[in-house]
């Protein structure tokens, strides 16, 4: 059922603290950590603790809970200071796009260049 934590997810265990993780932040409703294979040298993973299989899913069934997923993102970006020169937010949605974990997870990725288009 959407929402409810699901025992075969990484990313529900590591809500539970089952499985570790390097935690930048943690709110009633998203937990940020960093990423295990970084692709910028600022990688963060925003999740919502809610579980969602994906960005189109977490829109639809929890706006509020996407748009703190976007909030936070932003405050993590100003905490890691990045937000001055720019930063991206990817949501990768479905096996086709790159997704691997089928938790909804925003990335913010910055401190380098990131072209355009990216790939």
């Amino acid at each position: 059922m959407a929402g409810e934590p699901q025992a075969d997810c990484l990313f529900c265990k590591i809500i539970a603290g089952h499985v570790p993780a390097t935690v930048v932040l943690e709110t009633e409703t998203v937990v940020a950590f960093r990423d295990i294979n970084p692709q910028a040298p600022t990688h963060v993973l925003v999740i919502p603790k809610a579980h969602y299989p994906d960005a189109a899913s977490l829109a639809a069934g929890a706006p509020e809970l996407a748009a703190d997923v976007l909030r936070e993102a932003g405050a993590i970006a100003a905490q890691e200071k990045v937000d001055d020169h720019g930063y991206r937010i990817v949501f990768n949605t479905g096996s086709g796009a790159g997704q691997t974990v089928f938790h909804a997870h925003a990335h913010l990725l910055g401190g380098r260049g990131l072209q355009w288009p990216p790939g």
